[in-house]
């Protein structure tokens, strides 16, 4: 069951830590104690990877049975002179780090570990620095975390260096085909993409400036800088991604796309590569994504209750046209494959056409565009209501055509769910319109909208309170003699000094009634459709983004950021 580990005169195992505290069955226990050894990985690894444990429930498992302290090292301040006692490459190996001197005896390291029962990672600490090591229990997500905030950099420079050095050893300069096979520039664009998945990053831009290359990350909707090379390593840099997003490595002058699947603390990320020619050299944007994100709970899209009675009626409309609209990056493929994968039961056939296939679903027929074979929306449309569907997803209505062909199949028996680009509920009308379609077509058809956002949520560690005042109050709809308390953002290191800390939906539901239908076939007008739904129970994305403000949830600007067209 693992390395043995005298406490007192109690042996005890990591299999049998877990059956007591009922996180797994013996039976489980009995399977994964071969399988794990066939995997080549640690018990606890293996569990966390079959989706058996989660890391917090090894860790609080590991704290209370073998009475460990925990540590959350997104908290903590380091000695620097802690820093160089361990070399990073075996804090890695072991996933382990060390952080503090017991304050009743400076000779013993307390070191964070994620399996404490191994004895042979204490013994290396006891010989690499001459402390006595107490053991403390973290998540290995955490303790990776800590490794790249402490020295993520460090080993980014030292790969710079190497990279440097060995370019300066060639007499003439070397090309980036030959260069992209140096290990430094290999673990150059891994550690980049590493940190960023870390972080929380949706996005990573590198991007060449006149003097330096810049790399930003996207964390929670906003760009941060978080590092700068020397031009000298970019075109190895693009040639490594290149080779690793299936991309051509020759063509220098035309925008690329590619595909990256990488692996993150045992979480597999699938990363969209977009490369286009600048000024100063090729500009790289990889889009980050945890596939498991895409396959979530309808109850964790943040849907307050009414909203999600909203949602369910919709869904439950064997025909017509469900559509989720807002900008790139507010989350509607998220809703969508959410939505899926609840319609998703055997009795039902459900086909998707998209580009691209963000994510792959069990049970779901899944069609990816091709421009250069002329399978575009509409093309795979025609074809797919051939397939005896009963509900088609279509991953973005760009045009009359497929907006025509969605309207025939929801109005022939097929419920179609697809997304738009528009502002809001009402306005998502209006662009069908104006795409061509007739009024009555519309009204007949469409049976909800979901238009949505994604707010910054406040960093509970450090957001402080503040009083609203008048013009706040306005905007919000808030009598001026009332008393309104929000928060604003400060920045500590759990939130790594930004003030927020993830994202949730916002929305703006709308449930086509009988009276809807009507205003949109009689074309009265955006207006009077919105006034309408408000009267029937709808809330505006700044309605229900307010809430949020009041309850603590996210700031007044994040407010104002989503609806501000309101």
């Amino acid at each position: 069951m693992g390395r043995e580990v005298d406490f007192g005169r109690r042996k005890i195992r990591l299999g049998e830590i877990l059956v007591n505290s009922r996180l797994i069955t013996e039976e489980q226990l009995t399977i994964a104690l071969g399988e794990h050894r066939k995997a080549g990985k640690k018990l606890g690894e293996y569990l966390i990877e079959q989706n058996i444990v989660t890391e917090d429930n090894l860790v609080l498992a590991l704290s209370q049975q073998l009475g460990l302290d925990t540590v959350d090292l997104g908290n903590v301040t380091v000695d620097k002179a802690i820093l160089d006692l361990i070399p990073i490459d075996v804090l890695k190996k072991n996933v382990i780090f060390p952080y503090s001197f017991r304050d009743d005896n400076l000779n013993v390291l307390r070191v964070a570990m994620a399996d404490p029962l191994d004895y042979n990672a204490q013994d290396d600490i006891n010989l690499i620095t001459n402390y006595q090591v107490e053991p403390v229990v973290a998540s290995s997500r955490n303790i990776m975390m800590a490794i790249d905030k402490f020295f993520g950099q460090k080993e980014m420079s030292s790969a710079l260096e190497a990279y440097a050095k060995e370019k300066g050893l060639v007499e003439q300069e070397t090309e980036a085909e030959e260069a992209v096979s140096n290990s430094p520039i290999v673990t150059l664009v891994k550690e980049m993409i590493e940190k960023a998945a870390r972080q929380r990053a949706s996005d990573i831009h590198l991007e060449p400036m006149e003097t330096y290359i810049r790399v930003r990350y996207r964390i929670d909707g906003a760009l941060y800088e978080r590092m700068r090379y020397s031009p000298s390593v970019l075109s190895s840099v693009i040639a490594r991604i290149k080779i690793i997003g299936g991309m051509d490595i020759s063509e220098k002058r035309k925008p690329q796309d590619g595909r990256i699947t990488q692996m993150v603390d045992r979480v597999e990320y699938d990363i969209r590569v977009s490369i286009l020619p600048t000024v100063y050299g090729e500009k790289v944007v990889m889009r980050l994504a945890m596939k498991a994100n895409l396959n979530r709970e309808k109850s964790q899209l943040g849907l307050k209750p009414n909203e999600m009675a909203q949602l369910d009626h919709i869904l439950k409309n064997p025909n017509g046209i469900i559509l989720v609209t807002g900008p790139t990056g507010s989350g509607k493929s998220t809703t969508l494959y959410t939505a899926l994968s609840e319609l998703n039961t055997e009795d039902v056939n459900i086909i998707t056409v998209e580009d691209p296939v963000e994510a792959n679903i069990d049970g779901i027929n899944q069609v990816q565009t091709n421009n250069k074979a002329n399978l575009t929306f509409a093309s795979a449309l025609r074809s797919i209501l051939r397939q005896d569907p009963d509900i088609i997803m279509i991953g973005e209505i760009r045009d009359e055509e497929t907006a025509r062909i969605a309207v025939q199949a929801s109005i022939t028996g097929h419920l179609v769910v697809s997304t738009l680009h528009t502002n809001s509920t009402a306005a998502t009308v209006t662009r069908l319109e104006d795409m061509g379609l007739e009024s009555y077509l519309v009204a007949d058809s469409v049976v909800g909208i979901v238009a949505q956002r994604l707010v910054r949520r406040l960093c509970p560690a450090c957001k402080k309170p503040v009083l609203a005042d008048a013009d706040e109050k306005r905007v919000m709809n808030i009598p001026e003699s009332q008393q309104v308390t929000m928060y604003q953002p400060c920045g500590c290191p759990q939130c790594g000094e930004t003030g927020y800390k993830g994202r949730i939906g916002v929305y703006e539901i709308m449930v086509m009634s009988p009276n809807l239908k009507r205003i949109i076939s009689k074309k009265e007008g955006t207006e009077k459709l919105k006034a309408q739904a408000l009267a029937e129970g709808m809330k505006t994305l700044r309605m229900s983004a307010t809430e949020y403000v009041l309850d603590g949830t996210t700031s007044y600007n994040e407010m104002l950021r989503v609806s501000f067209d309101e």
